[in-house]
């Protein structure tokens, strides 16, 4: 598993954590990173993207819910929630990486965390989002 495939794990881990312990995910990263050099510790690509989530999660959230066909983000299993709103972060606000790459990383990573039927639900609504990408403004 390459570094970066690491730090969007360690993101989505965070970002599931936080949700199910009801917990902001940034004082969760912080308790985190107070942890350097330790198994614990989180790379920094890992803070960018819990970090730029966390900044534009209205937005993504609402292109999850409006893209997605008969699935509210509540339906939805938590971890592909996460892995999802990853994805869109990179896909939309992250120019460093490519976007077929942020949607076969997710897609990877959900078929390594998640359900059987997670991988191609990922796939579908990420694809669908990198689609309109150009007629997306924010």
């Amino acid at each position: 598993m390459g570094a970066r495939t690491k730090a969007r794990k360690r993101a989505a881990d965070i970002l599931f954590e936080s949700e199910q312990r009801s917990t902001d995910p940034l004082v969760l990263l912080q308790d985190r990173v107070i942890e350097p050099h330790t198994e614990a510790s989180v790379p920094q690509y890992t803070v960018e993207l819990v970090e730029g989530v966390v900044a534009h999660r209205e937005r993504i959230d609402e292109l999850l819910e409006t893209y997605s066909r008969d699935w509210t983000l509540a339906r939805m299993p938590a971890v592909d929630r996460a892995l999802l709103r990853v994805g869109v972060f990179e896909v939309l606000y992250n120019d460093d990486v490519p976007d077929v790459v942020a949607v076969d990383e997710a897609v990877d990573l959900a078929r390594e965390l998640s359900t059987d039927d997670s991988p191609g639900f990922v796939n579908g609504l990420l694809g669908r989002i990198l689609e309109i990408k150009p007629t997306l403004v924010d």
